[in-house]
């Protein structure tokens, strides 16, 4: 996207990589595991043009519970900072997750030109009686301040009677003048088209689209409090689907967190992140050295 010199059609690129992602998710409801403080994720992938990207994501606190991640490609001059608040929310047979926080879209080669993204929020239907299923719901925003350019989308939940699943409506806006320059509407699991008058086309297909898999250490080369080295044990036990020692398991990983913080408490230790830093104000950016 940063190789268009067109500023409308390099946004239409940004809010077109946000919604490219949604579409991936697990099958069914689960619920996910509970991150500990300082808890770890490293990631890398490779391109098919032979360029890198990579990726670190950590939980930078616990109460309240706050992710930040960093995805960098240096040669296609992209990078993203990110935070996630995570809010539960119960509304009868429903379970809600407020995806508060916001992404961070920049060009290193474009200085000032950041995407400033919202997430929608995630709802868990079913959890009392019926089929539980995920909806994705309410407006996330990708707003660029330097090219004037909003783009409002509405994840729109299925009505109690009518409608249908995973529908998206939104509009790219000068935000200036409240000039509409492009509409957009579809499936954000199927096919999202994208209408500037009368002309009509696919902004993303989600069927046609190809997942680049992401590169993971192996677990035994991963450090201790690595996602997926971490909750090894807890993972080995829900595949077989042994319940009693899955509990156990993540009770273990639990008790060890709790007397951590018991003992820096006691010893008057503020927890440090580890690739993150605060600047006093609930924002965090990625330390250089």
């Amino acid at each position: 996207a940063n190789q268009i010199q067109d500023p409308v059609e390099r946004f239409v690129a940004v809010a077109r990589y946000f919604l490219s992602g949604w579409h991936i998710k697990p099958k069914g409801v689960k619920k996910p595991y509970n991150p500990i403080l300082g808890e770890q994720f490293r990631a890398q992938w490779k391109f098919d043009d032979g360029t890198e990207a990579f990726y670190i994501a950590e939980q930078v606190s616990h109460h309240p519970p706050i992710s930040v991640y960093y995805y960098a490609s240096p040669e296609n001059n992209i990078s993203v900072l990110g935070d996630l608040l995570p809010k539960s929310k119960f509304l009868g047979n429903s379970a809600a997750t407020l995806m508060q926080g916001e992404i961070k879209v920049s060009f290193t080669n474009r200085p000032g030109e950041d995407y400033i993204i919202t997430m929608p929020n995630v709802y868990a239907r079913g959890i009392l009686f019926g089929t539980m299923l995920m909806e994705l719901g309410d407006i996330a925003t990708v707003k660029c301040a330097k090219l004037d350019l909003v783009c409002n989308l509405d994840f729109k939940v299925k009505g109690f009677f009518s409608g249908s699943y995973n529908g998206l409506a939104g509009k790219i806006k000068r935000e200036s003048t409240n000039e509409t320059l492009y509409e957009i509407s579809g499936k954000w699991s199927d096919e999202i088209i994208i209408k500037k008058g009368t002309k009509k086309e696919v902004l993303f297909d989600a069927k046609a689209a190809k997942i680049n898999p992401k590169i993971i250490a192996p677990e035994d080369q991963q450090e201790p409090n690595e996602s997926r080295r971490l909750w090894s044990k807890l993972t080995a036990a829900l595949k077989v689907n042994n319940q009693d020692l899955a509990t156990e398991e993540k009770g273990k990983v639990e008790d060890a967190q709790r007397a951590s913080t018991k003992d820096r408490e006691e010893r008057g230790l503020p927890h440090i992140p580890r690739y993150f830093e605060s600047d006093g104000k609930g924002n965090f950016d990625i330390k250089l050295k």
